[in-house]
Order: structure tokens, then sequence, then C-alpha cells
């Protein structure tokens, strides 16, 4: 079992219409799969990403898809779609505007949460996955477990939900305005070139770190290193890791995509035309587990906390972390104990795909195990990033 999974697209070629107006003369949805189904074809967990991942579940969420993890492909087949708007492979503003042979940039159309939503329904009606074990989202990609929960909700049979919300806050749709704003205000924004509004990008990055992290988190982490004889400081570690971080950005994704997805993010609301946020959780009757982290400035417990007790069967859990909304990686440890807890206490359980062969050798099948297993870094969720070492003896501000 190969430890990237296998990559695979579908395209859907007949007309794509989107909830905001518009068209789109069909869609490409670029998705990762890990593990195999099973006779029932019921044991399928699906992920839900976050703002700029990718499907590649393994490469941004490590520690994760390995052997006895919650997302163990020798137990479960694992998928998770690129979403629409997004550039690894889905339909975006980079994609090909067949009106005019090139690509749509800044005139793609506006998307919502539930127009990605829709072509992962589409993706799952070509996979022929009906019955899905269990829905996965943190953060955006919470966002959109909300909608095709209560959308489908004879799809799932169970669904956890990590530092995410059944709307965009004001708070939240503030941040996301403050990084278009920066975007906006680089002067090459709206040319088209792929490379646009770099440098907006970069620095609209940098602003998102200090939401993702939050104080505690660059208090333990970015804190410099200086004797009383080294006189007036003139580097920051602090400073040296907003660029690291806008320029890696940058490297990877487009303003174009970017700016679409904050678009899409701020119509959340799965209140909208179902009588609001509580009759619409209400539809969603199989067990709920919401995850919130202490230290999360973005869906902050409070918030997770209250919402949860809208859904019929839910219950909620919390991870004690420092760094922030970046805790739901960071600390994948209790992540994992919290998730396969909730696994175990469930009423069913899919049953196990069949072996390969039944005849397999022994030292064949520990090789196939070994594949899965991934020694990476700490990495935060939304922008994969090194998690550079705490320096001892650094009070945390409560």
């Amino acid at each position: 079992m190969d430890k990237r999974g296998t990559f695979l697209t579908y395209t859907y070629t007949e007309e794509f219409p989107l909830e905001q107006g518009g068209t789109l003369p069909g869609i490409t949805i670029a998705y990762h799969t890990y593990g195999r189904l099973n006779e029932k074809r019921d044991n399928c967990i699906w992920v839900c990403h976050a703002l700029t991942a990718n499907s590649d579940v393994a490469d941004w969420w490590p520690h994760t898809v390995v052997p006895d993890g919650f997302l163990d492909p020798e137990k479960y087949f694992i998928v998770c779609a690129n979403i629409i708007g997004s550039c690894y492979g889905s339909t975006g503003p980079l994609s090909i505007n067949p009106e005019t042979g090139e690509p749509w940039y800044d005139a793609f159309p506006k998307l919502t949460i539930r127009d990605m939503v829709k072509a992962h329904s589409l993706l799952a009606d070509h996979l022929g996955i009906f019955s899905i074990f269990s829905l996965l989202g943190s953060s955006v990609g919470g966002f959109q477990a909300f909608e095709w929960a209560i959308t489908e909700p004879h799809r799932f049979k169970s669904m956890v939900l990590i530092a995410t919300a059944p709307y965009a806050s004001p708070w939240a749709i503030a941040i996301d305005e403050t990084q278009r704003m920066t975007i906006f205000a680089d002067h090459t924004y709206g040319e088209k070139r792929a490379d646009a509004a770099r440098q907006g990008l970069s620095a609209a990055r940098a602003i998102a770190l200090l939401t993702y992290r939050g104080a505690r988190g660059y208090n333990l982490t970015q804190q410099d290193i200086h004797s009383p004889e080294d006189g007036v400081p003139t580097y920051h570690r602090a400073c040296s890791y907003q660029k690291y971080q806008g320029e890696k950005l940058v490297k990877r994704f487009d303003a174009y995509s970017y700016v679409a997805i904050l678009d899409a993010f701020d119509t959340h609301n799965v209140g909208r035309g179902r009588n609001g946020i509580q009759a619409a959780l209400r539809r969603v009757d199989f067990p709920v587990v919401c995850v919130g982290i202490t230290s999360d400035i973005i869906f902050t417990p409070e918030e997770m906390i209250s919402f949860t007790s809208f859904f019929p069967n839910a219950k909620y859990r919390e991870i004690s972390s420092q760094f922030g909304h970046d805790g739901f990686l960071v600390e994948h440890s209790l992540l994992n104990t919290i998730i396969k807890d909730f696994y175990n206490s469930l009423p069913f359980t899919p049953e196990l795909p069949k072996e390969l062969s039944d005849e397999e050798p022994e030292d064949e099948k520990k090789r196939r195990k070994s594949k899965t297993k991934r020694a990476r870094r700490k990495d935060d969720p939304e922008d994969p990033h090194p998690q550079l070492p705490v320096t001892p003896n650094i009070p945390i501000p409560e």
C-alpha cells in the first residue's frame, strides 16, 4: 500500500450551476485515495481539507494516514478531494475558460461552500460510495463537512468536526477581509498571469499565520536569544518566520485561488434558507464529535461548545494546546486518541477490506505496513511548515 495514496481526477462534463448564479461548463475534481473499499463499500472516511491544503492528506496531515491511526489505510478507504476554486488539480481560477481559451484568473465565477460540497457529492456518486462511515473536516474543511452532512444526512454514519463552526463569524470574515485588502493593495493583482500579486499574497499569509498560532504559539517558538552584551538587536526570529511563511506559500499557491476560497469562506452559514442554524443542525441525526482547541482564537472553544448542543447526537471534546488553531495538527497524538475513542464508541464498525491475497507472503505484508509509516515533522494544518524548536524557560502568557 503506497503511503502516498493514489492520485486521480474525475471530470464531470455537464454544466455545473452555482449557488450565486452562473455555471461552470463542467468541472474537474482532483482527489486522493488510500486503502481499499470493503465488500459492502461502507468503510470510507471522507476528509475535507482546509484553505490551502491539497487532496494528499498524508502530506499535509502527518501521523494520521498510518496503521492504528484514525485514518488507518488498512481498515478504511480514505478519500480527500481538492475543493473547486483551488489550484491543485480541481477546477479553479487557473483553469482554462473555454470561452476565451485562457485561464479565468479574477473572472472565475463566485463560489460558495455549498458549491464545493456539491462537487464532493458528484465524486462520491462517481465512486459508488453511498454509505460513508465518517465525514471528517477541520477549519474550512469543517465548513464543508457541516454543509454536506446537512444536505445529505442519509449518506453518513458519523462525523468529526475539528476547530470549525456552522457559520463564518464577523471575526473570521474580518480576518479574511484584511487578507484580501493586502492582496488587492498589490498593484499586480488583476494582471493575467498566475504569479500576479505575489507580494500581496505573501503578506496576506503572514497575517493569517498570526491567527493560526496566536500569541502563545509565537512566544513559545519565536523568542530571540540575545545576551545583554549583544547590544540593540538587528535580527528577530519572528520577522524571519513571517517572511519565510509568506514566501513559501507563493511558491505553491496563487492569489486568485486564495481570494476565491476566502470569498467562499465568507458565504458559509448552514442556517441560510433552512430556518436558522439550530434547525439545520437538527437534520444531522447520526453521531458527531466536535473537537475544540483551548487556545484557538479563530473558532473558540466557547463557540464549539455552543453549537455542539444543537446536534441531536453529539459530544464535545477538547485538545489542550499552546499552538492555537494549528493545534489540531500539531497535537496529532491527542487528536488520534479522541477520534479513535469516538469510532470505538459507535454501535457499528465497518468490515475490514479483504487482503490482496490470502496467500500473500508475510514479508510482503510487513513491507506494505512499513511503507505507510511516516516519520515527519510537526506541521501546521493550513500550510505545512516546520515547527521551530521550543525555547526553554520561556513564560507563556495566560
